[in-house]
């Protein structure tokens, strides 16, 4: 039986911009990266490139802002192995190693004339709206818009990949955990335009309400590719039934010539694999994938319903 696998970031592409030389050096970077934080710097940038075009920013600061988000974690190159891929919690002096890969991604871009421009991203994106990030503990507009975009970006992805979502079922629960960043703690900070001080959290609000359509919209486009799925699945069915009722037939012919002109029906309807004595097991199994697949698109549209009344 033919099998549906969705591809989690296939909507997330990058798809907007054509890449120049330029930009080909600067994501080759990515190819000493390993596996895993090369996956993770792709998804990050595509997210952010969407993320920019709902901001309706201009062409030219959202391709930078996504190349930005390909370098971000450029400086884990350098990060131990033994520390970077550790699957248990790091340890305090684990964690300090970890957290200089900003500092180590922003001196190799600023060493390399044609990344120098986006080093800043690679600093800056551990950075937090109310201080508490790193390394420098910047607040509200100290840190540039590229890192704040890119902070959500890479939070989204992390929590994406730890859980490992296969669908974008229960996707909501991760937003919820981004909402709860985006809210004021208990610190108070002065922002630059600001005449008084101010409550904010650790992520934007409206970067994060702006991923939210990103979502919906991988969302949608999960619930046509299961439904493209489910018209196969209505096909196979469909076929696998007229097998049977030429079975039946078959089985009620009086004469050999009917039983073979049924039996050579059946045998024209086959697919590969398939035949007299497994189809019937075949039929039943797309009928399960059918029910299956079926309760997944509504749980996805559930999930969008969810999503529309987040308020950030």
């Amino acid at each position: 039986m033919s099998s549906y696998e969705f591809d989690f970031y296939d909507k997330t592409s990058l798809k907007s911009y054509n890449l120049t030389s330029s930009m080909r050096y600067q994501l080759s970077m990515l190819d000493k990266l390993d596996v895993f934080t090369k996956k993770h710097c792709e998804n990050v940038a595509s997210i952010v490139c969407r993320i920019c075009e709902y901001l309706h920013l201009n062409k030219n600061f959202t391709s930078y802002c996504t190349i930005c988000a390909y370098l971000h974690d450029i400086g884990k190159l350098f990060i131990p192995p033994k520390i970077l891929q550790k699957p248990g919690k790091l340890t305090d002096e684990e964690y300090e190693i970890i957290k200089t890969h900003t500092l180590i991604g922003y001196k190799m871009c600023m060493d390399d004339l044609q990344l120098r421009p986006y080093a800043l991203g690679a600093k800056y994106h551990h950075e937090c709206l109310d201080g508490s990030g790193y390394p420098e503990g910047l607040q509200g507009k100290q840190i540039p818009l590229e890192d704040q975009i890119i902070k959500v970006a890479d939070e989204y992805d992390a929590i994406v990949s730890k859980r490992q979502y296969k669908t974008h079922v229960n996707i909501s629960d991760t937003l919820k955990i981004l909402i709860k960043e985006a809210q004021p703690s208990n610190k108070e900070i002065a922002l630059d335009n600001a005449a008084s001080r101010a409550k904010v959290g650790k992520l934007n609000k409206k970067v994060v309400k702006t991923l939210f359509k990103v979502v919906i919209e991988d969302t949608e486009y999960e619930i046509s590719c299961l439904t493209g799925y489910l018209d196969f699945l209505k096909e196979q069915i469909k076929r696998l039934n007229t097998i049977l009722d030429y079975e039946i037939k078959m089985n009620n012919a009086t004469n050999e010539k009917k039983k073979n002109y049924f039996k050579e029906g059946m045998k024209l309807l086959f697919s590969e694999g398939e035949n007299y004595d497994n189809y019937q097991t075949v039929l039943e199994e797309y009928k399960t994938a059918l029910k299956e697949r079926q309760k997944i698109i509504d749980d996805l549209y559930n999930e969008i319903k969810i999503i529309k009344k987040l308020k950030v």
